[in-house]
Order: structure tokens, then sequence, then C-alpha cells
């Protein structure tokens, strides 16, 4: 799908017409917001994602995922960034057979995937944060627009962390997650929590997966508010939001975060379809609006 640039010229004036109506209400609202485009991809370069934007999350990352990651399966055509989880034999150059470590004691991982980051190349404070993606909605895929702190002497839960779209089960059902988490007192975690059936979606639309949808994110200083397509899924106050003395009493959400765009398989996203394999997440763009 080669899709219309979208700069910010077009976004903002210049005499040129918006692409739709919806963008063209979106972008009202912004202005009248005193938010600008600060930074986008439009991902219209065929090829490896911009090296000017992305890096890339390597080999067994979290979660006991299935999948190793690997700059490979992230690639860039006709209009999109395309990360594809694969049944793929790779092997796992850090095994150690008597390690008690997940990510040593297995000799080959058997699955790939892709995650794509924009550490130490592209991080925000604050903003309206905007990804239009189509997500695979096969068991075991469990794909993620989500931002971590970028503050290095803090760990995870402390750095805090944004998943302004998460996919994946419970309980036997598939839900669209939006969520935010920081550290307790303890070194565990505190969560903030909102999901959706995800039939709620395909009562209302048969063919939803199937779709390109827009999840965005505007983060100020007093709070976070997520949304899918215009509905608001969740609100995060950010006074309530300050981590336990493992993360030095500070709130992490009053500091840079860097994004993440990624397909797991496996581990929280349930047992892999083997027959919905390969699975295909794609992303059409990214763009963030800040106030000047």
């Amino acid at each position: 799908m080669r899709k219309s640039v979208i700069h910010i010229s077009l976004l903002f004036g210049a005499g040129l017409l918006l692409a739709s109506p919806v963008l063209a209400q979106r972008a009202d609202s912004l202005m009248q917001k005193g938010y600008q485009l600060v930074w986008q991809d439009e991902f219209d370069q065929d090829g490896k994602p911009d090296p000017k934007n992305w890096t890339y999350e390597q080999g067994f990352v979290r979660n006991k995922e299935l999948q190793w990651y690997q700059s490979q399966n992230a690639e860039v055509r006709d209009g999109v960034l395309v990360i594809t989880g694969k049944k793929e034999k790779v092997k796992n150059p850090a095994y150690q057979a008597e390690s008690d470590s997940w990510q040593k004691n297995r000799p080959y991982a058997e699955y790939t995937s892709s995650s794509v980051i924009s550490k130490g190349l592209r991080e925000f404070q604050y903003g309206y944060f905007e990804v239009r993606a189509r997500v695979p909605a096969a068991r075991g895929s469990w794909p993620a627009i989500w931002l971590l702190g970028s503050k290095k002497n803090y760990g995870w839960p402390s750095c805090g962390e944004i998943d302004i779209m998460e996919f994946y089960p419970r309980k036997g059902h598939a839900l669209l997650h939006a969520n935010a988490c920081w550290g307790d007192d303890k070194g565990g975690s505190v969560w903030d929590s909102a999901a959706v059936p995800y039939a709620e979606f395909t009562q209302q639309d048969s063919l939803w997966a199937t779709r390109f949808h827009v999840w965005a994110m505007e983060w100020t200083d007093k709070k976070i508010d997520l949304y899918l397509d215009d509905r608001l899924m969740n609100t995060i106050d950010l006074t309530k939001t300050v981590n336990g003395k493992h993360g030095n009493y500070e709130n992490p959400f009053h500091k840079p975060m860097y994004l993440l765009l990624n397909l797991a398989m496996g581990s929280t996203g349930g047992r892999i379809d083997e027959n919905a394999l390969p699975m295909r997440y794609e992303v059409d763009y990214v763009r963030v609006y800040q106030k000047k």
C-alpha cells in the first residue's frame, strides 16, 4: 500500500488540502491546543527503517517469549514498516546447558521477529503521539506500541512504561490493552491497566483485524490519555505514579522516554497458531506533536 505522505505543511496549512475530514478535524484540534508536529516517520523509503530514528533489540529479551529478536525481520515496503514473526531456527550464542536463565538454557530459538526502538535517537517528554498500524490478531501474537523511560540509573519498572497498545489474551479471551507501569517500594511493579475485549471490536466490524487503526496518546505533566480510533481507552493520573524507594521516589513520567514497536510471540500472547505464520505487524506512520 503506497500512501500519500502527510508532512507538517500538509497537516497545518501551506495551501494544501488535508487528506481526509478526520485528519483535518484532528489537525485543527491539535492546533487549538497549541501542538506542533516535531517528529515523524512516514516509512516511505523502502529498505531498512531509517537509522537516524530506529535501532533494534537483539536475541531473547523479556517475558520468556519464544521469539529471537533480530533486525532482519523489520523492513519498510510500499509505505509501511513491516515486522514479520515467523518460524525460523536460530542458534543461541549465549547457550549454557546448565544455566538457570531462560535466555541461556535454550540452544535454539524456534521463532524470529523484530523489536524496533528509538532509544538514544528519538526520545520525548510529553506530547501527542499517533501511530497508525495493522496488528496480527492470531493466537500467539503479542504486538505492541509502547514507551520506556531512558534514565540510565533506573531499571524496569522504576524507569516507567507506557503501553499505548498491546494485544494479548487473558483467560482465553483476546484483549486490547492500554496501560502504564512504575515501581513500588519493594522493587516490584504498580500497574494502571485497562483492557477491552477484541470481540467488542469485531462485533462492530468483522474485518477489524484486516484494517489499519490509529492508536494515540496525549501525555502532559498531569495525566496520560490513551486512545484507539478516538475512543478513550485509559487515563493515568500522574499524581499517583510516583516510584517507591528503588526509584528514589521520583515520577518516571516526568522524564524522557523512547518508543518501541515490536511483535512478541508466545508467553503472554499464548500458544502460537502455526497456521497463522508468518505474522505481519504493519506500521503506517509514527508522529509526535508537542507544545512549544
